[in-house]
């Protein structure tokens, strides 16, 4: 760790993941010198031909609703992606029918516009706004849940700058409903039972170390993760047990929006705005809470300040260079002044 205290290796698993990280220091400079090689910019100078923004949503494919709905001077709109992975137009797989070498296309690819201004990114947006952001996924999520039966998971995830994945950089994320539970979330799923199976207790509740927080809201705890996978990767936990996402409240949401705020906002003055990732890693759409004790969802954020390279895709073990309770110490002491209009 920083300061000469813990020079050697270490080899982590992750009771979440069921990952084992390597953790070697030697490879790294100081963590508080981490900064991104490629910073995300407003890139204002496309905004005259943005698909995105205020007044072009000609330009954009259907949409599904916004906030407000039908007022032309829209917070946010949920549309169809017009490139979508999935189709909603061919035949759904029966929900009853175990996943074979092959089926179907079926399913639904959604982008969420979180602002009408191109130069506004998420992290600009007051606590409140972020909500109605966070509500969409809710909303579109139980849409799943009650109408289509044949979708098993919905994963929502943020691309942030174009090294991350995003093809505009109009603030925006997406949402994807799968006829099929994915392997990751499988795994992650069974390595919790497991846990729970030999303790009797949820892995994510479990947690109770300072070194690896970095804030706590009413609701929700960031933190570094023990075995993080990469540098300054941050977990958004609930403090109380939910298995679900899409059983966010009005009121948590608000909470949520705040502290992934704070996150991203700590993210971007320590790392130099660098491109990221966010996923919601929940759990499979009908499975009830009361068959899940072992499963808890949460918010994951994964700055791009490296690459996964042979030995990464080779043996699915990943090299971190930054020790987490490092990376959670110097996100902790980066102080973020409050944003105009924030609530």
């Amino acid at each position: 760790m920083e300061g000469g205290k813990k020079v050697l290796p270490e080899i982590r698993r992750d009771w979440v993941t069921n990952r084992w990280v390597i953790f070697s220091p030697a490879r790294a400079k100081r963590p508080s010198d981490f900064k991104s090689k490629s910073p995300v910019g407003h890139e204002e100078e496309q905004s005259n031909s943005c698909p995105f923004c205020l007044g072009r949503e000609h330009h954009c494919a259907p949409e599904i609703f916004r906030v407000p709905p039908d007022d032309p001077n829209w917070k946010l709109r949920v549309i169809q992606n017009l490139y979508p992975a999935l189709s909603r137009d061919v035949t759904p797989p029966p929900a009853d029918e175990t996943p074979g070498q092959l089926m179907t296309g079926f399913g639904f690819h959604d982008v969420v516009i979180e602002t009408p201004l191109h130069s506004l990114h998420l992290s600009h947006l007051p606590p409140s706004q972020i909500a109605l952001v966070l509500g969409a996924y809710t909303t579109r999520i139980l849409h799943f849940l009650s109408d289509h039966p044949s979708i098993k998971y919905v994963q929502v995830f943020k691309n942030h700058g174009a090294s991350a994945g995003a093809s505009l950089s109009h603030s925006h994320s997406q949402i994807m409903a799968l006829p099929f539970v994915p392997p990751a979330v499988a795994a992650r799923l069974h390595s919790m039972k497991d846990y729970f199976n030999r303790t009797g207790k949820c892995s994510l509740c479990e947690f109770n170390s300072n070194d690896l927080l970095i804030h706590q809201s009413p609701h929700f705890v960031a933190i570094v993760p023990y075995a993080a996978t990469f540098p300054f990767e941050m977990w958004i936990i609930p403090l109380a047990h939910s298995p679900h996402f899409h059983e966010l409240n009005a009121h948590k949401a608000v909470d949520l929006g705040g502290i992934l705020k704070l996150m991203l906002g700590k993210m971007a003055l320590q790392l130099n705005n660098p491109p990221f990732n966010f996923m919601i890693q929940t759990s499979p759409l009908r499975d009830s809470a009361s068959e899940l004790p072992h499963s808890h969802w949460f918010l994951q954020i994964i700055p791009q300040l490296s690459v996964a390279a042979g030995f990464e895709i080779g043996t699915g073990c990943y090299i971190n260079p930054v020790f987490p309770e490092d990376a959670a110490k110097v996100l902790r002491e980066v102080n973020v002044l409050p944003s105009e209009g924030d609530d």
